[in-house]
């Protein structure tokens, strides 16, 4: 490249990144039998421009603003789900996280002890595994032992050539996995393929349903003990029109309208009747439904039962679109900001549930800057505080873990008393793209040039590290996957989530969403990334102290 082009770019940070971005989707949008980068090829056009010349590295401020953003967002989207995950099977999959990275870090120590010694085998776990904070403690923690500048130096190499393999390795298992899983013989494995891990992909549907066999029963106590998801709306008795409550009486001769998902709609009704030739919805003269945002923080945050919309509008909300999901909520279910809601209600009452939940979409499309800047500053806070280790020395969560937890806790939270830190989806979604396109770019031209030399002038060196991060990496994969499939019986859409949250990848959570094409590895890389960040910025303290 002429001279002159080298200074042009090396003076123009902005061209670079957004020239790295726009060609790296390009890039991305490929595909080669099947199989396509995604998002995380904006890494390897990084690694390409920075592999040019060393002045074309974009500054370190513009990786670290993305990998915050990034790990924020995703915390205030995954928290509630990965605090109910401990519930249920955070335990076994926290577990999993632990053991996979434990004997990763086992692999790494034969390896040092073998060949590598204390300092590359550390940046080949760091980089095999695509933790930059654990480098970062690696680096300290080197620095703090007196290392001279090669020494300093040694798990910069190992990471910057481990890196780029750790990140295609995890990209070839998901796509592996994913189509391995998808050839198996009908049955149960078959239905956990794509979305039909989760129930729902099910379309909402809803019928008139004639009470004949519930006669007393309490449609609050029908929706807890019947084993099923659904949603009561209208009710006619007597030829009159009302909603249906949580401590509405069923009387023979009702008909109800019941909202849910085609299974759960069939046994709801083999429960209380039979289908109903005369379909009560049909009829909007008293009561109406309409479909409405919710964009007032003050309704969100809060299980409906507090809102008490039957009594005090005479309303019920019969379903709730969240994303490309319709959810069935029920009275403990809480509102987000971006929810699309269907109410149900008088028709004169409409305008003021119209108020009551905003119903401006221009609204889900601002952010509250004061709780968002907030919430980070905790998070870099909470990331820049020395934890002593009992042998000695300290580590700390960093850019990444601190700003991850603090938005979990946030995202769990939901408020603090009238600041609300949650994010609309759409908004949230944007931030989190972005986030990942600045963190890919800025670390894929900050590493490119030194990859491209270690290679070139490493000799047998290079390709050692090179085939011993591979070999961590799927190392790694493999036991994820096997053991999260055969052990935990975890979903696969699910399961190649964890894959990248144990591997701490953001470049592989979004090459999985892509492939899976809905949330549920988004549930599972917030289930274990916490838990994984910090494992690994320990265990590579650990590596260093015990090859020294």
């Amino acid at each position: 490249m002429p001279n002159a082009m080298l200074e042009f770019l090396a003076k123009s940070p902005l061209l670079i990144l957004f020239g790295v971005a726009g060609l790296g989707y390009l890039v991305g949008k490929l595909r080669l039998f099947g199989f396509s980068f995604g998002v995380a090829a904006v890494l390897f056009v990084g690694l390409a421009v920075g592999a040019v010349d060393p002045r074309l590295e974009l500054p370190e401020l513009v990786p670290q603003v993305g990998l915050v953003i990034f790990v924020y967002t995703l915390g205030l989207s995954g928290g509630p789900g990965f605090f109910a995950s401990w519930r249920r099977k955070g335990l076994g999959s926290n577990a999993l996280a632990l053991g996979v990275i434990a004997g990763s870090a086992a692999l790494a120590f034969v390896l040092g002890k073998l060949w590598f010694g204390g300092g590359l085998a550390a940046g080949l776990f760091a980089g095999a595994l695509t933790n930059t904070p654990a480098l970062a403690a690696i680096v300290e923690a080197h620095k703090a032992g007196g290392a001279d500048a090669a020494l300093a130096a040694e798990p910069v190499v190992a990471y910057s050539l481990s890196y780029p393999i750790g990140v295609v390795a995890v990209l070839v298992a998901i796509w592996i996995a994913r189509r391995l899983a998808r050839g198996g013989s009908g049955g149960a494995s078959a239905g956990t393929i794509g979305r039909g891990d989760d129930a729902s992909s099910e379309p909402v549907v809803n019928a008139t349903v004639r009470i004949v066999g519930a006669a007393g029963a309490v449609a609050g106590g029908v929706r807890k003990t019947a084993g099923y998801t659904v949603s009561f709306g209208r009710m006619e008795r007597d030829g009159q029109l009302s909603v249906v409550a949580d401590e509405t009486v069923f009387c023979a001769g009702d008909l109800v309208t019941v909202v849910g998902r085609g299974r759960d709609v069939e046994r709801a009704q083999a429960a209380l009747g039979v289908v109903s030739e005369r379909p009560i919805d049909l009829d909007r003269r008293v009561l109406d439904f309409r479909r409405m945002f919710v964009s007032n923080p003050a309704v969100t945050e809060r299980p409906l039962r507090e809102l008490d919309l039957p009594h005090r509008y005479g309303a019920v909300i019969t379903r709730v679109r969240r994303g490309d999901v319709e959810l069935i909520p029920d009275a403990d279910f809480v509102l987000e900001l971006g929810d699309r809601v269907r109410v149900v209600a008088p028709r004169t009452r409409l305008p003021e549930l119209e108020r009551l939940l905003g119903d401006s979409y221009r609204k889900l499309a601002e952010i509250d800057v004061i709780t968002f800047s907030l919430g980070i500053a905790l998070g870099l806070g909470l990331g820049a505080i020395p934890v002593p280790l009992p042998w000695g020395g300290v580590f700390k969560l960093g850019i990444a873990g601190g700003p991850l937890l603090v938005g979990l806790v946030m995202g769990r939270m939901g408020r603090l008393g009238k600041l609300v830190f949650t994010l609309p989806y759409s908004a949230n979604l944007t931030l989190r793209q972005l986030g990942i396109v600045l963190f890919l770019a800025g670390v894929g031209t900050r590493s490119g040039f030194a990859f491209v030399s270690t290679l070139r002038h490493g000799g047998g060196a290079a390709l050692a590290l090179l085939l011993a991060g591979a070999l961590l990496t799927t190392v790694m994969a493999t036991l994820t996957l096997v053991l999260g499939r055969k052990l935990l019986r975890v979903p696969m859409d699910t399961l190649v989530g964890m894959l990248s949250g144990i591997q701490t990848q953001p470049a592989a959570l979004a090459f999985a969403t892509e492939q899976t094409d809905n949330d549920l590895p988004s549930a599972g890389y917030a289930a274990v990334y916490p838990v994984a960040t910090i494992a690994k910025i320990v265990l590579a303290q650990v590596l260093l102290s015990a090859l020294r």
